[in-house]
């Protein structure tokens, strides 16, 4: 006898339907789950055994093999307890309606159904293999039934699951939360006296997604500065929040940001990070790190030059690729980082190079300091800008700027414009991710600026990457204007923030 349910496996985000297939025949009583499977769903059989007696039910008392096909996709975790729990009750019970429907999650040994990690990518998948309905556990039932065209049900325990399947006792399914604008403590720019050409740089990086690097003393402002920055970014679409999600999800990270929140990540990580942390890894199957996380919003990296040089290398292809590859033993997983990166260090170890103060730092130290940013990361990083230290009387003397409000209404604007012309080249949402003809046709610089950008190039050495990083950055300020086409000023302001820092 043979019974089938449908289950997934996640693999980074790109899920694969899993088909659970459940057999009795004659023999001495044996229990196997085979299909390249890990230690989670070996140990599955003595929890399915013990939910399954203990929910009321009869475990069969013969030879039961359990195959997840396909068999050369590894799997992994315990949300394949529900499914194969479902597939063995199936066999003595043909009253199940199992058609159309997926099943994940774990299950207690009393039969009660516990959630997992990585419900919202699984569900996506099912919905895309044709699974009409989809049953989880109850306190995963929020985050799936984000997935729109798909009927989600909650259960609480496999009773319930069974009173469900055999239309005893139905179940309503799940509706989809509301969005929510979730903006934590970010801080105001207007609460920043002060430091105009900090706020400029900013609002360039919003506008076109561009990276940034903040250098000045300890107390100048920059971490204020870069968690203001976050407010000046407009909403997600909600195609974007439901990749957001999914990477949470699969983190088992949505207790620190709803899945149904419209606002940017925001990720700052301590310099005492692990590289896979950061990056992302682990054992067998990678996870997703802070680049992940911050995908769609801001990673926040503070004191950058303490970071180990080794993880500050690893982000050279996240950067330029709005991705990151990661292979280990058990496979190869891809995951999303399309973030700004926002930087802030001390221009040395004591952080008073260039200050009233003066520099303690002797000579190899602070070679030592500087160059954990390699050439190719500062090659990458469009904007530099140097916040100085305030003096104690301009803190209250100067007049409050502009409010994030404000200046975020600009940004929209400049997105606004980019999304109508940068629409039809593909990867290019943001003028930062301008490459090849799409940046020669949609950011050709007028003559006069093309002189000025080829005096700058030779004058500041500038590589080929940082010569398009300049362009794009025009763009932006053409654009922040509401201008059509790149003018001279435009690009005269992109090569100052670009400037010697960032050759």
């Amino acid at each position: 006898m043979l019974a089938r349910a449908v289950a997934c496996s996640v693999r980074g985000l790109a899920g694969v339907p899993v088909i659970v297939e459940a057999d009795i025949a004659n023999g001495l009583p044996n229990f196997t789950v085979v299909g390249l499977t890990d230690r989670a769903i070996q140990e599955a059989r003595e929890r399915v055994r013990a939910a399954i007696n203990n929910a009321g039910y009869t475990f069969p008392s013969r030879r039961l093999t359990v195959n997840l096909a396909p068999a050369e996709v590894p799997k992994e975790g315990t949300g394949f307890d529900l499914p194969i729990a479902v597939a063995v009750l199936m066999i003595g019970n043909p009253a199940l309606r199992l058609d159309g429907r997926g099943f994940i999650g774990e299950l207690a040994l009393d039969g009660s159904v516990r959630p997992v990690t990585g419900v919202l990518p699984m569900a996506r998948c099912l919905r895309a293999a044709g699974v009409r309905q989809l049953v989880v556990a109850a306190e995963n039932a929020e985050e799936a039934a984000l997935v729109e065209s798909l009927e989600v049900v909650g259960v609480s325990s496999l009773q319930r699951c069974v009173a469900h399947l055999d239309g005893s006792a139905p179940l309503a399914a799940t509706p989809p939360g509301s969005p929510v604008a979730v903006c934590g403590d970010l801080a105001d720019m207007a609460t920043v006296r002060g430091q105009a050409t900090a706020k400029r740089a900013l609002e360039i990086a919003a506008a076109g997604g561009h990276n940034l690097l903040m250098l000045g003393p300890p107390g100048s402002g920059k971490t204020m500065l870069a968690r203001a920055f976050c407010s000046l970014l407009p909403d997600l679409t909600s195609d974007q929040s439901l990749d957001v999600a999914a990477v949470y999800s699969l983190r088992g990270a949505l207790r620190e940001r709803p899945p149904t929140s419209t606002r940017p990540p925001f990720r700052a990580p301590h310099h005492s990070v692990s590289r896979a942390g950061l990056i992302g890894g682990g054992s067998g199957l990678a996870q997703p790190g802070e680049i992940s996380l911050a995908h769609h919003g801001v990673l926040f990296l503070d004191e950058v030059c303490e970071f180990p040089r080794t993880h500050l290398e690893a982000l050279r292809q996240p950067l330029e690729e709005r991705a990151v590859s990661l292979v280990r033993s058990r496979g190869g997983v891809v995951f999303p980082a399309d973030f700004v990166l926002v930087a802030a260090a001390n221009p040395c170890p004591c952080g008073h190079l260039g200050d009233e103060r003066g520099c303690s730092c002797t000579a190899p130290t602070l070679a030592g300091y500087v160059g954990r940013l390699s050439g190719p990361i500062r090659d990458r990083i469009d904007l530099v800008v140097h916040v100085p230290r305030q003096r104690f009387n301009d803190l209250f003397e100067a007049p409050a700027g502009e409010s994030s409000h404000t200046i975020r209404a600009r940004v929209e604007a400049a997105r606004a414009v980019q999304a109508v012309r940068n629409g039809g080249w593909r990867r290019a949402r943001h003028n930062s991710a301008l490459e090849g003809r799409a940046l020669q046709e949609l950011a050709a610089p007028t003559a006069a600026a093309t002189r000025l950008l080829a005096l700058a190039g030779e004058r500041l050495q500038l590589s080929a990457r940082g010569y398009f990083r300049v362009l794009r950055m025009a763009r932006t300020i053409a654009d922040l204007r509401a201008a059509t086409v790149v003018g001279e000023p435009d690009v005269a302001e992109a090569l100052a923030f670009r400037g010697e820092q960032a050759r």
